[in-house]
């Protein structure tokens, strides 16, 4: 199984290859909406360059001065690939509309059109590569860039729609409006980039994370465990920190507390790809939280057990004793 540095690596020559392929295109049809298709690939080797520096960084140990690791660099790098995007649609579009007012004639369109294909074809399989093991190892990284390859497969489609339109009406105007199409299309993939950025400095909620450590919980859930608030959860590139309190039995001594708190943590450990940081807050059960509690031959109940309380995520994340 191939390292997200690996990945990121041939992504990068990847990227060279085609570039220089789009530009050859550009070369014998001299047309805008190829030119644009082959700026973006410059964008695509800049961001992977830098992807593969914060991958780089983001798997040193933590340290005295980056006490939670390194990990948040990988937004950075989703930033800045993000805003990249951004600038480059941004050319894009000025230049479509300087086609728009001085048209240019294209030519060899089924040569620009085959090599277009082939570059597009590249980068959509491998985009979806580094997707698929992005998501798996909670790269942020991993996942931006294989966007931007994916994105960069659909504006490719597009230059072939276009060329084939041209070919087939003969009007050059195509060339310029497609460019501008696809233009707007990269700006709001930039956008999407820069605003994932945004929220994982923001330290915004992971609501997918969340559910699938809520389901975990629901999964393996002990009597003992009688409930979890104040759920919290924080992503450092492919590590996660994840905090909240559990009431156990208030007869509990500390030993048997550390191992109902082990046993939750190396649950969550297990199934994920990246360093999982428990802390756990213990609490005392309550008279309150006896209707709920599901602990047989307690010496301390004070009512009988009457109903389950479900674990969901809305629940688990309020900062408090559930005892309705």
């Amino acid at each position: 199984m191939k390292t997200p540095k690996t990945l990121i690596i041939t992504a990068i020559f990847i990227s060279v290859a085609l570039m220089v392929t789009k530009f050859c295109a550009f070369y014998v049809t001299k047309s805008t909406v190829i030119l644009t298709d082959a700026a973006e690939s410059i964008v695509n080797i800049i961001g992977s360059c830098f992807a593969f520096y914060s991958i780089y960084l983001a798997a040193k140990p933590k340290d005295k001065n980056h006490p939670y690791g390194h990990g948040k660099i990988e937004f950075f790098a989703a930033g800045l690939e993000g805003v990249l995007i951004f600038i480059a649609g941004v050319i894009i579009c000025v230049k479509a509309v300087f086609v728009l007012i001085e048209p240019v004639q294209v030519k060899k369109l089924e040569l620009g059109a085959m090599l277009i294909a082939v570059t597009g074809l590249i980068n959509y399989i491998f985009g979806h590569i580094l997707v698929k093991n992005g998501k798996r190892v909670n790269s942020i990284t991993l996942q931006a860039d294989g966007k931007h390859l994916q994105t960069d497969a659909y504006s490719s489609l597009g230059v072939i729609v276009g060329l084939g339109l041209i070919y087939v009406t003969g009007f050059i105007y195509i060339d310029g409006i497609l460019s501008l199409i696809i233009g707007a299309y990269i700006i709001y993939s930039g956008y999407k980039l820069v605003r994932k950025f945004i929220a994982g400095l923001m330290d915004e909620t992971d609501f997918e994370l969340l559910d699938r450590v809520v389901d975990q919980l629901n999964t393996n859930r002990r009597n003992e465990w009688i409930d979890i608030h104040n759920l919290r959860i924080q992503q450092y590139g492919a590590d996660i920190h994840v905090d909240c309190h559990v009431t156990l039995p208030k007869y509990f001594d500390l030993e048997k507390v550390h191992e109902e708190v082990s046993c939750i943590d190396k649950m969550i450990a297990k199934d994920s790809e990246g360093r999982v940081e428990f802390f756990i807050h213990a609490d005392p059960c309550l008279p309150q939280c006896c209707h709920y509690c599901r602990v047989e031959n307690c010496p301390v109940r004070s009512e009988q057990y009457r109903k389950e309380v479900k674990w969901t995520v809305d629940l688990l994340m309020e900062n408090q004793k559930h005892f309705a």
